[in-house]
């Protein structure tokens, strides 16, 4: 595949992975190296955009003729406190506890760019996601069943995660596994690149 006619997701997460693969596009992934530190004060809404942003620059910046896909979620217990994923099984425990009868607000943004025709969008879509209360039974049980290390927040809503959940908000519940499809299809579509016909188009072109 020649990067004229390349689509990159400039990600190592498998979520995202599995996720572009809905779209049955061809797809490469590389990974970029991006520094995720927020800046003092940042929201979390926008820093989720600046390093959506800077991820897509990075690998953009090494195939200019490539549509490059770069995302990012942050997320915030009550919209304040933010909530990284847990990296084991104490840290996934402590997460759950305090998220129990509280609110999850997670913001997935989406970055679409091409370097040689200075194509370029991006967006940021919210979910809030209201937890059970949850006894400490079914948080073990639960955490022996998902594993979910690698999920911020620890409740993986693609599986056994939903069942910890009263209710989800956000207008595309692909957001908060992580890459939001609904933005992206149509990122993909004014880029020149139909999920439906699988060809690209020049940019611009119906």
């Amino acid at each position: 595949m020649t990067d004229a006619a390349r689509l990159i997701l400039a990600s190592s997460s498998r979520y995202r992975v599995e996720l572009l693969a809905r779209l049955r596009l061809a797809f490469v992934v590389e990974a970029p190296s991006v520094d995720e530190t927020a800046h003092a004060r940042e929201a979390p809404a926008a820093l989720a955009l600046r390093l959506a942003v800077a991820k897509a620059s990075a690998v953009s910046a090494r195939h200019p003729a490539a549509l490059v896909i770069g995302s990012d979620q942050v997320a915030t217990l009550d919209g304040t406190s933010a909530i990284g994923k847990p990296g084991d099984r104490a840290g996934a425990r402590a997460q759950l506890r305090a998220a129990s009868g509280r609110t999850m607000h997670f913001h997935t943004a989406v970055c679409a760019m091409r370097g040689h025709d200075g194509y370029a969008e991006s967006a940021v879509v919210p979910a809030r996601v209201r937890f059970r209360r949850l006894d400490e039974a079914e948080i073990e049980r639960y955490l022996d069943l998902d594993q979910p290390w690698d999920c911020a927040g620890s409740a993986k809503v693609e599986g056994l995660g939903i069942a910890l959940i009263e209710a989800v908000e956000t207008d595309d519940p692909t957001a908060l596994v992580g890459l939001p499809l609904i933005a992206l299809a149509g990122m993909l579509r004014r880029a020149g690149l139909s999920p439906l016909d699988g060809s690209m188009r020049a940019s611009g072109q119906t």
